[in-house]
């Protein structure tokens, strides 16, 4: 691992979006909560208040980070399958992990919120139609971005941050 900040590189979207791509993102996205939960398993509050990387977040704002990155995905996939190209409102996760809830919060409140957030995106994942993975919505900073796109930056989005806690794991011998 060269750049600790991208343990399994930077995302990139390569290949063609067939059913079987889209449901390996799913499934990815559905395998998430309970290999973060593993990921953390057995942490003390020492462990858990280490930065992943010098300069980086602690493993409890990775947490955190998650729950608030995978709510705001959520919301844009409702909005993007029952409006038409939805402006969404992008937000500053650098300073939503300096909040204290993400500094200080107990991880296992966000735990709880990403296997049930996890349980009701992906029945609506799975629901949709090839028509509906097109669907798109507009961020202001990145343009027209669409729904299956999206799926594949939330997969990537898991397994990144994902490897930010097992790779530290790693590296400390916990």
């Amino acid at each position: 691992m060269s750049d600790p900040r991208f343990p399994i590189g930077p995302f990139s979207l390569e290949g063609d979006m067939t059913p079987d791509t889209l449901h390996g993102f799913v499934e990815i996205i559905a395998q998430a909560p309970a290999e973060f939960r593993e990921a953390v398993a057995g942490l003390n509050d020492t462990q858990l208040d280490t930065p992943y990387r010098e300069g980086g977040w602690t493993i409890r704002q990775v947490i955190h980070h998650v729950a608030d990155s995978h709510m705001n995905s959520y919301i844009r996939f409702k909005l993007a399958l029952t409006e038409d190209r939805p402006t969404i409102k992008p937000y500053a996760e650098d300073r939503w992990a300096e909040l204290e809830d993400a500094k200080d919060g107990d991880v296992e409140t966000s735990l709880c919120l990403i296997d049930c957030l996890h349980k009701r995106w992906v029945q609506c994942l799975r629901s949709m139609t090839i028509e509906q993975w097109q669907r798109t919505f507009n961020h202001p900073e990145r343009g027209t971005v669409p729904l299956d796109e999206t799926a594949a930056l939330y997969a990537w989005h898991s397994k990144h941050h994902l490897a930010h806690i097992t790779h530290l794991r790693e590296r400390k011998g916990w």
